[in-house]
C-alpha cells in the first residue's frame, strides 16, 4: 500500500492568496517542486507528476473519451502523453488564449513512442499544433486542468489569472462542453487541503476527479459547473487581452444575450443599441450587392458609411487590411461588426470574391484602434486577418476615387 503524503497547510479564514503562497512555501522548501522552478506564480510541478498522470489511464472516463482538453502546463505532460498514445484527439489551449482557444496536436504520420514525447511538451505543442476555430465543432469528452490546491470535495484554487475558469465558460458558450463533462486535476498530496466553499465565486471551475502520486479521489462534487461566460465579470482590460472574447460577445449578442462589460457604463450602453439600430435603418438601404454573398465571382464595390459621409481629418487617410473573409459572409455582416465594436470606418472597399475588404479610416490613429480592438475576431468560422494595408493613398487619391 503506497503511503499517503499529507501537509496541513491551510487554517480557517485563509484567504485564496494565502493559500498559493502556503502551497507554493511548501512544495519549495520541502524539496518537493520540480522544474521550472521557482514554482512561485505557476500550476507547479512537482516529484511524482508522471505517476500522477499515468493514473488516469484507470479512470473509465478517460477511457471512454474521443476528444480531451489538456491543459499546457508542465505536470500535465504525461497526461497530454497518455492522450497521444491512445490515438485520442488532443486539444491544448492557446497561451494566455492570445490567438484563439485551442490547438490541436496533430503528431507526424508513423511518428514513434519518442516523436509522441515530443508532442506532449510545450516545444511539442508548439510544433506540432493546429489552431480550432471557433466554429471549429470541437466536443470536449473529458477536461484536464492544472491547480494550485483543490479539496476533497472538489473546489479548486489555480494560479490566481482565471485561464482555467475562462475556458472553460468559452467551451460552455461554443459547446464544446456539456453539464456532465468531467473535469480532472493532477496535484501532489499536499496540494489536496481544506478549503472553505465561502471562498468560491460562480465563476469558479470546480473538479469530478483528483490524480495524486498515491491516490485517485472521486469528489462526487455538486456544485454546479459556470454556465458560460459571465459577461458582467469581464472588463475591458480582459476583453483587450483574451482577442477571441470578442467574438463569442459579438455572438452572443446576437443572439440576444446581456453582455454587458464589469466596467461598461450605461451611456456606453445607450450607444451600443442606438448603433443596432442605425445598422438596421442603413441594412435597409443597403446596396443590392450587399446582401449578395461574397463568394460571386468579380464581386467588387465600394461604399460610403452613411454615418460617416465625409472624409474628415488629416491630409492622410489610414486603410486596414481585412483578410480571410469566408466566401458566405456578407458585407453587411461585417459592416454590423465594425459598428458594433464601435470602429466604423469612413469608407469599405469590398472585395468578396477575393475575400478581403479595405477600410478607409480618417487617421492613422483611428485605423491602429480598429486593429486593435478587431483582432482575433472571428466572423463565419474564419479568424479575420486584420492589419494596416500596405500600401496607403493620401486623400486626395481617395477624393478622386470616390468621383469617377
Amino acid at each position: 500500500m503506497r503511503s499517503v503524503v499529507r501537509c496541513p497547510l491551510c487554517s480557517s479564514g485563509a484567504s485564496k492568496g494565502d493559500i498559493r503562497q502556503k502551497v507554493w512555501d511548501y512544495l519549495e522548501t520541502s524539496g518537493l517542486a520540480e522544474f521550472p522552478r521557482p514554482v512561485y506564480h505557476r500550476i507547479p510541478n512537482f516529484k511524482g507528476s508522471h505517476q500522477a498522470c499515468c493514473s488516469i489511464k484507470e479512470l473509465d472516463v478517460f477511457n471512454r473519451a474521443n476528444e480531451i482538453k489538456v491543459d499546457p502546463d508542465k505536470p500535465l505532460e504525461g497526461v497530454r502523453l497518455a492522450a497521444l498514445q491512445a490515438r485520442k484527439t488532443l486539444l491544448v489551449p492557446t497561451p494566455r488564449l492570445r490567438s484563439g482557444l485551442f490547438n490541436k496536436i496533430v503528431p507526424p504520420p508513423g511518428a514513434t513512442k519518442e516523436t509522441l514525447r515530443i508532442c506532449a511538451t510545450s516545444q511539442g505543442i508548439k510544433e506540432y499544433s493546429v489552431p480550432v476555430g471557433l466554429d471549429g465543432k470541437a466536443r470536449v469528452d473529458l477536461v484536464v486542468v492544472g491547480s494550485v490546491a483543490v479539496s476533497e470535495k472538489g473546489w479548486r484554487i489555480g494560479k490566481g489569472e482565471g485561464y482555467a475558469d475562462m475556458e472553460y465558460a468559452m467551451m460552455v458558450s461554443m459547446g464544446a462542453v456539456m453539464e456532465d463533462t468531467p473535469v480532472i486535476t493532477i496535484v501532489h498530496d499536499c496540494q489536496v487541503v481544506d478549503i472553505a466553499e465561502e471562498l468560491l465565486g460562480d465563476h469558479d471551475l470546480t473538479v469530478d476527479y483528483i490524480l495524486t502520486p498515491t491516490r485517485t479521489i472521486k469528489t462526487n462534487c455538486k456544485r454546479p459547473k459556470p454556465h458560460g461566460i459571465l459577461w458582467h465579470k469581464v472588463s475591458y482590460e480582459m476583453l483587450g487581452k483574451i482577442p477571441i472574447l470578442k467574438s463569442l460577445r459579438y455572438k452572443e449578442k446576437q443572439a440576444g444575450k446581456d453582455v454587458t462589460l464589469q466596467d461598461e457604463q450605461p451611456d456606453l450602453v445607450n450607444a451600443s443599441k442606438s448603433a443596432v439600430l442605425n445598422e438596421k435603418a442603413v441594412a435597409g438601404n443597403t446596396r443590392p450587392q450587399a446582401s449578395m454573398g461574397s463568394a460571386q465571382a468579380g464581386q467588387q464595390y465600394v461604399e460610403s458609411d452613411s454615418l460617416s459621409p465625409r472624409l474628415e481629418g488629416s491630409g492622410v487617410i489610414t486603410t486596414v487590411y481585412v483578410g480571410n473573409i469566408p466566401p458566405n459572409l456578407r458585407v453587411s455582416e461585417l459592416k454590423c461588426a465594425l459598428r458594433e465594436f464601435h470602429v466604423a470606418p469612413l469608407r469599405v472597399n469590398w472585395q468578396g470574391a477575393q475575400h478581403r475588404a479595405f477600410l478607409d479610416y480618417k487617421d492613422k490613429a483611428a485605423a491602429e484602434n480598429a486593429v486593435s480592438s478587431l483582432k482575433g475576431l472571428s466572423l463565419g468560422g474564419n479568424t479575420l486577418r486584420v492589419e494596416l494595408a500596405k500600401n496607403q493613398r493620401n486623400k486626395e487619391q481617395v477624393e478622386i476615387n470616390r468621383q469617377k
